[in-house]
């Protein structure tokens, strides 16, 4: 199934899964997270979802900032502070889905979780839109308890005061950072899908990482990526990755169709830091 089909069968244009209540997370959860979540059956299990849902089609999103955090040794600060700040570098097909990040308020419970979508596939007509998740994607059943909860809003996404904003920004990272960080000075910069080794529009980008001295996060496709992308950013900073290579345990569990790599390749498949 072409990945673009995914959005479309699990997602309604309301952002509302297009699943009964019994397979995706429409309502908080019933327990706080006791220990770290480190698979595809700790979350399922956690959020009492049967492994037949394919809810991980899409919340690999999320998932993968949770466990971004994780890595970049930030997990135990999202303890200590009341809001998390997160620089979101090059999404595309997130755009389409966005309230899937609503996930994040169940992950980071307590914290207000703010992320900053920078990248040239945002449309000129969303440049500096602000968009408050203040409530999870809802089911496709009309009775349930996960639309009465919000009676006064038709859908998940509204703007409003709430646990997650996100915010788009229209431009390369290095363009835009300036007037970004005036407000936003992230702890973490994430990268998902990155593809630095294709595009020469990144080095200024981890140039500026570099500059910042912050933690960033970045993934790819298969391995291979992730070893061009390695030696990129070692060429500019004269570093290896800050942590190596590493399969992402919540990687989308699809194949990606077409792929020009000829090999093996999932959305947000491997990880690294600089």
């Amino acid at each position: 199934m072409p990945l673009w089909c995914i959005g479309y069968i699990l997602w309604l244009e309301s952002d509302t899964w297009n699943l009964s209540n019994i397979l995706c997370p429409c309502r908080g959860p019933s327990s706080p997270i006791a220990k770290a979540l480190c698979s595809w059956k700790d979350y399922y299990e956690w959020r009492c979802i049967p492994f037949q849902s394919p809810v991980s089609l899409l919340l690999h999103w999320p998932l993968t900032v949770y466990h971004s955090v994780q890595l970049a040794g930030l997990g135990s600060l999202t303890s200590e502070i009341s809001k998390l700040c997160i620089h979101y570098l090059g999404p595309e097909k997130e755009l389409l889905q966005l309230a899937v990040f609503g996930e994040l308020r169940a992950l980071f419970p307590g914290v207000f979780v703010q992320i900053e979508l920078i990248g040239p596939a945002v449309p000129h007509h969303r440049d500096g839109d602000k968009i408050d998740l203040h409530s999870y994607a809802h089911c496709i059943e009309q009775d349930c308890d996960c639309r009465y909860k919000n009676e006064n809003t038709s859908c998940s996404i509204c703007h409003t005061s709430s646990a997650v904003t996100l915010q788009l920004h229209r431009g390369y990272y290095h363009e835009r950072f300036l007037d970004i960080s005036e407000d936003s000075h992230p702890h973490l910069v994430i990268a998902p899908n990155a593809g630095i080794a294709a595009y020469a529009s990144w080095l200024p980008t981890i140039e500026l990482i570099k500059e910042i001295n912050v933690p960033a996060v970045f993934s790819d496709y298969c391995e291979e990526a992730c070893n061009l992308a390695a030696c990129c950013i070692n060429a500019v900073t004269n570093q290896p990755p800050r942590l190596p290579i590493q399969l992402n345990p919540f990687r989308q569990p699809m194949v990606v169709e077409d792929s020009p790599l000829h090999l093996p390749c999932y959305s947000n498949c491997f990880l690294f830091a600089m």
